[in-house]
């Protein structure tokens, strides 16, 4: 019998609609729009039951633009959106006028990897932000690429310990230079010691930085770390779509993923990862 899958980690994006600066001057096959029909039938042969759309640009028309989306498709359960979080007078005004009764605001994120300090999300106004989130029960996920990324989100969870968190694409391994585990292992069980932080098994064949060639070999130990240091209750999937099309197609992604979850984990457990824990995290209603 076949797991159900609930893909917490999907893009859109429309050229013609939302700005993204870092589809600027991009010769990938990334550089251009991306609409969830397209989707369709990828999703449905993986056995993708439910999915959670994914912000790809720090400004307010992208939300509308993913919120918009989720309306018209009964699949999506939810959006994680962006607020302008070094503006605190603004971000509790949105979630007082707009976001507080929108059935499909989940989350929040901003892309922090691509502002120039890693320590970005350490700003005073950004901090007294994240405690607005907290007060909201609304979870934030963390897109790092660094270890300083890690240390960084280690250190607004001191300041707003109430914030759930989950890191992105397991803030981005050492799979490409194959170390086990370096810094990167360090800051991880690190975080994994406080029980608000989760751990988004998701982007990792791009993470590999081996095109279409990567395999379960090269990714299992990473997921294995992350399982073993978060439990199987704190870890879920993620497709990364359509990034993840740089390292093969949807269906291929979620068959290497749910390989190595039967590999290293026993039936309920894998169910937890790829769907019970994304419906308690993003607390959807599936």
């Amino acid at each position: 019998m076949k797991e159900v899958i609930i893909d917490t980690h999907i893009h859109i994006w429309n050229l013609e609609l939302v700005d993204y600066p870092w589809l600027k001057n991009n010769n990938t096959l990334l550089n251009k729009t991306y609409e969830l029909d397209e989707l369709e039938s990828e999703r449905l042969a993986a056995g993708v039951v439910a999915g959670v759309l994914v912000q790809a640009s720090n400004n307010y028309q992208d939300t509308q633009y993913m919120l918009q989306a989720a309306a018209h498709h009964k699949w999506i359960k939810g959006v994680v959106g962006w607020l302008p979080l070094t503006e605190p007078d603004k971000v509790e005004t949105l979630l007082q006028n707009e976001y507080k009764n929108e059935k499909y605001i989940k989350g929040i994120r901003h892309l922090i990897h691509d502002e120039p300090d890693p320590q970005w999300l350490l700003q005073p106004a950004v901090i007294e932000s994240l405690k607005i989130l907290a007060s909201y029960n609304i979870p934030y996920d963390l897109v790092g690429v660094l270890p300083e990324h890690i240390e960084t989100a280690i250190a607004v969870a001191r300041q707003v310990p109430d914030l759930t968190i989950v890191l992105d694409h397991l803030n981005q391994p050492p799979i490409a230079t194959k170390e086990k585990f370096g810094r990167w292992g360090e800051l991880i069980q690190k975080a994994a010691e406080n029980p608000k932080f989760h751990a988004k098994i998701s982007g990792l064949g791009t993470t590999s930085a081996n095109g279409t060639a990567w395999d379960e070999v090269t990714v299992l130990p990473y997921i294995n770390y992350a399982l073993k240091l978060f439990g199987a209750k704190r870890c879920f999937c993620g497709g990364d779509w359509p990034v993840s099309l740089l390292a093969g197609s949807y269906i291929t992604t979620w068959k290497k993923y749910e390989t190595i979850l039967a590999a290293l984990l026993n039936r309920d457990e894998v169910g937890d990862v790829l769907c019970n824990n994304a419906v308690s995290f993003y607390n959807l209603e599936i």
